[in-house]
């Protein structure tokens, strides 16, 4: 077989951050609270704790509604993104990002999601941001949902368990369609939709303490209805207002092997991937796979559906598939076989596989597979919109030597060449968090992911200045060579 050659000419090489773990300023400009802003830093838990890191209660919204102690709420703070826009871009056009994915904070258009008016200050920041990155040639992909839904919706309706809700996110999308048609072309609805089995508040505005007795999972999966409903209905709507758009749904690839080639075990991996694919099936082939409905029968879970739903689903699916992609796990039906930490997952440990800090298991090769099977799936064109390494960088002499992240995105862009050179349409990559960010699962900001660092701890103290790591170089070349040089 021919060596792989480099990545496509029009391949996008970027990066992915959210506005609720970078921008801060998480009560100017008109923005109401999100259900970000109500995740507390909790240094005393296991870092492979996301349950833990992620949950909350009824008190704990009351705490962070009347306490108002930012300390506590690292993402209210993030890393100033809000007034530092114009510095970060700066250092992504100086990598040579093609493209830069970002999210709008609802709560900063809508603040308690069912305004008369949309707050005109956060729409013209939003403006203003997709201003300057066309200005330094750098695509916006955008998110409309990225875990920052108004704190509001929550609170009244127990977030997307309502299907009042739907109208208000169609709603506000629209907004951001008719403001942004002539600056945004690429879209994402709903960031890793699956999720939010994982963290029902954050994904969702779910809280079990709002829900019937014995009704929280039957409440997550009308959520999930509403919002496969809602995705459909605003790519409808984004395909309408703005000719030529693109929109794709969003997956967390958890891809999954056997632990054993014990059939108990491939079973158990079959259905833990069936589950998977579940997701991007819906948005993708715009029904329910049958496998699924059956499941939720057995299980007595009963959706709630209006007349024209399935029809709504069918008519508006999307038109390429994004994912994130971290790590790999594995799957047995042993009661006693180790388990570690993922992307706010726990899985069987793989024993042929190293592993980061945070228990995530490295597996580069899981990439490709990932690419080769969802290619398969779906035919349709793949965006990998997350990946990367979270690590502790240290500081010397002004200079952060990062070999280790270098490595671990290396192996992976070797995956992708391999993908794309045995078929797979790869529109682009955005690897996760391009400068330091507050972390989704733990609220840290010792979690680094980027090529850029700054100056800010887990508890919020440091001056914001941001650094180039070595890595930041290497990123830099590889883009100038659209992944030919790796070295």
């Amino acid at each position: 077989m021919e060596k792989p050659a480099a990545f496509p000419d029009n391949f996008l090489w970027g990066g992915a951050i959210a506005a609720n773990q970078a921008e801060g300023a998480w009560n100017q400009g008109g923005k109401g609270p999100s259900v970000a802003d109500a995740i507390a830093y909790k240094s005393n838990l296991d870092v492979k704790n996301y349950a833990g890191h992620m949950s909350v209660t009824d008190e704990n919204i009351a705490d962070a509604l009347n306490g108002l102690n930012d300390g506590q709420y690292p993402k209210r703070r993030g890393i100033d993104f809000y007034h530092h826009y114009q510095e970060d871009l700066a250092l992504f056009a100086e990598m040579g990002f093609k493209v830069l994915r970002v999210s709008i904070a609802w709560s900063r258009i809508f603040p308690t999601g069912e305004d008369l008016e949309p707050n005109e200050a956060g729409l013209i920041f939003y403006e203003n941001l997709f201003r300057e990155m066309r200005r330094l040639k750098i695509e916006p992909l955008v998110t409309l949902s990225h875990y920052e839904m108004p704190l509001a919706l929550s609170e009244k309706y127990n977030g997307w368990v309502h299907r009042k809700v739907v109208d208000a996110f169609v709603r506000f999308c629209n907004v951001c369609f008719d403001r942004y048609q002539h600056q945004v072309r690429y879209w994402l609805t709903f960031n890793e939709i699956d999720s939010i089995h994982r963290h029902p508040f954050t994904t969702a505005g779910i809280r079990e303490e709002k829900s019937q007795p014995g009704k929280a999972k039957q409440d997550i999966y009308q959520g999930l209805h509403h919002q496969f409903v809602a995705s459909a209905l605003v790519t409808r709507d984004c395909h309408a207002k703005i000719p030529g758009s693109q929109v794709g749904c969003m997956l967390t690839k958890l891809t999954t092997y056997p632990r054993t080639c014990r059939p108990e075990d491939v079973e158990a991996t079959l259905h833990k991937n069936l589950e998977n694919h579940f997701y991007a099936d819906v948005q993708v082939f715009g029904e329910y796979p049958p496998l699924i409905l059956r499941n939720l029968e057995l299980r007595g879970i009963h959706i709630e559906m209006q007349p024209g739903d399935l029809e709504i689903l069918k008519q508006h699916t999307v038109d390429f598939v994004s994912f994130s992609y971290y790590m790999s796990l594995t799957e047995s039906t042993e009661a006693d076989a180790e388990r570690t930490a993922g992307n706010t997952v726990l899985g069987v440990k793989n024993p042929y596989l190293p592993a980061s800090e945070w228990g995530w298991q490295i597996d580069p090769v899981g990439l490709k597979i990932s690419l080769l099977e969802l290619y398969d799936r779906y035919r349709k064109p793949l965006f990998i919109v997350e990946n990367g390494f979270g690590a502790r960088d240290t500081v010397e002499a002004g200079k952060i030597h990062d070999p280790y992240r270098i490595d671990y995105f290396r192996a992976h862009f070797e995956q992708m060449r391999d993908a794309v050179h045995l078929g797979v349409d790869l529109m682009g990559f955005t690897s996760w968090g391009p400068i330091d960010i507050i972390s989704a699962g733990t609220s840290q900001m010792s979690k680094r992911y980027g090529f850029i660092y700054v100056d800010q701890d887990d508890e919020g103290q440091g001056t914001l200045n941001r650094l180039r790591k070595d890595s930041f170089y290497w990123y830099q070349k590889v883009i100038a060579t659209n992944g030919a040089d790796l070295t």
